[in-house]
């Protein structure tokens, strides 16, 4: 069992390191392409494309407000865009309730396919 949880504790820092490298490069990948004024890249052996994204950031204090009910509340726990939306989705809340309780977050997605 030493061995086992060795070797998991070495691949937990391996992939440390990695996601640590993976975001070095991922931001110099979106540095070049907004110096080049692009959102994607043909490189061969590569195609590089840049999706924006729009995500909701709920403040919790005001979706609480908004959300008197307290069984829809125990529901969200805490705010959780894919719950949201979801409950939005089955009408168990309307969009204009909770309308004044998040902020919009621009997100670029970094999509690199071999060809």
């Amino acid at each position: 069992m030493d061995k086992i949880v060795e070797r998991y504790y070495q691949v937990k820092q391996q992939q440390k390191e990695l996601d640590q490298e993976l975001g070095e490069l991922r931001q110099v990948i979106l540095d070049h392409c907004r110096e080049q004024g692009t959102t994607g890249l043909d490189l061969g052996s590569h195609e590089v494309k840049l999706v924006m994204q729009n995500r909701r950031e709920y403040d919790e204090n005001r979706l609480y407000e908004a959300l008197p009910d307290l069984e829809l509340w125990r529901m969200l726990s805490k705010p959780d865009s894919g719950k949201i939306a979801s409950l939005i989705k089955l009408k168990v809340i309307a969009e204009e309730t909770i309308k004044d309780t998040y902020t919009i977050k621009n997100v670029t997605l970094l999509q690199v396919d071999k060809k």
